[in-house]
This record gives structure tokens, sequence and C-alpha cells, in this order.
């Protein structure tokens, strides 16, 4: 097993790079700023549930496929990309009347599959679970688990994170919530937000 010091280290970089934004960060902010903390909170769950089956995927081998397939980066890029676009444009188009009901929390089931899915077709995040943690995995034994122990603390590091973007933006949503103007507007911002994010998922080399 890895010793303490390169322990320490994983964790310092780990957490500075969980802290750094990105696509999921942003993601669960534009969630929790359109149906509020709960599901921010769920989307988070969602994000670190994908963060685990990439952990898993890495370390079985599978992420490798990506890494060295463009044809299959590329499949599960425009996957992820096409996700996203298609979350922006059913928040632009969701509600004609932006009445209070039209403000409510997406249904628990929704705003978690959500989640996984956004992350899980995200092919950057297998990527760097396989770039990333085999620079602290000691080759003497127990790869697989230490591979899946340092993936989990990783996607803790990263949700814990999130978790705080969303006790954060959630006071904002309470506001958004009682304001029409507001909810308006936040309603064709996160759209365009996600509609953008998945742009930029699309086109970033």
């Amino acid at each position: 097993m890895f010793d303490l010091t390169t322990f320490w280290v994983f964790l310092t970089a780990a957490f500075t790079l969980a802290i750094i934004p990105g696509p999921g960060m942003f993601y669960v902010l534009t969630r929790t700023l359109r149906g509020g903390r709960r599901e921010g909170l769920l989307s988070t769950v969602g994000t670190g549930i994908a963060g685990l089956v990439h952990t898993f995927a890495a370390a079985l081998g599978v992420s490798a496929i990506l890494a060295t397939s463009a044809v299959a980066f590329g499949v599960v890029k425009w996957l992820g990309a096409a996700y996203l676009v298609y979350l922006g444009i059913k928040t632009l188009l969701g509600g004609a009347g932006f009445s209070a009901a039209d403000a409510a929390p997406a249904p628990s089931g929704g705003a978690l599959r959500q989640g996984i899915i956004a992350e899980v077709l995200n092919p950057k995040t297998a990527l760097f679970f396989l770039a990333f943690i085999p620079q602290f995995v000691h080759p003497g034994g127990g790869v697989f688990w230490q591979f899946v122990l340092l993936g989990a603390i990783t996607t803790l590091l990263t949700s814990g994170v999130d978790l705080l973007v969303v006790l954060g933006a959630s006071p904002l949503s309470v506001l958004m919530r009682r304001n029409r103007a507001v909810r308006i507007a936040q309603r064709y911002g996160t759209g365009s937000a996600l509609v953008g994010l998945g742009v930029y998922v699309a086109v970033e080399r």
C-alpha cells in the first residue's frame, strides 16, 4: 500500500483539484439555482455516484478504452454534450406561465438520475481518474483496491465542495422562486447555461 507521505500528497492534490471550478460543479450550481437546495443535493449525490462508477470503471481498465480509442471517446463525449444541451432546452421550454408551480423542484428521482447520467457521460472524468490516481498507487499489491479507495476519496472531496456550492446557492434559489421576474430570468439563464455547458464539452479539445 501507499505510504503516509504519498497519501498526504494525494490528499493535497485531490483537494486542490476539487476546488477548481469545472463542468460538474457548474452543473450542480445551475440545478440548485433552478430547483433549490433539495434538487442541488440530489444532483450532488448523482454526480458522486457517477464518480464512483468512473472509479470502478478505471480500476477495471474500462476507461483505458476511452484513452486509447478516439472513436469511443468521441461517442461518449458527444452523448454527454447532447444530454446537457437537452436539459438546457428542456429548461428553456418548460412551463409557459412561470407560476409558483413551475418553480417547484423536480421529482427526486429526476434530479438524482440526471446527475448520474450527466457525469457518467463525461469522458474527461474517466480520463481524470485514469491519469491522476495511478500516480499514487503502489504497484506492490492490491492495486485494484488502492485505486478504488483513492477514487472514492477523490469523489468524496469533490462532492463535499459541490455540497458547499449547494448550501451557498440555495438562498438565491428561494429568492428566485418568490420573485416572478427573477424566476423568469433564472429559467432562461439556467437553460442557456446548460446549453452553453453542453457546447463547451462538445468543442473543448
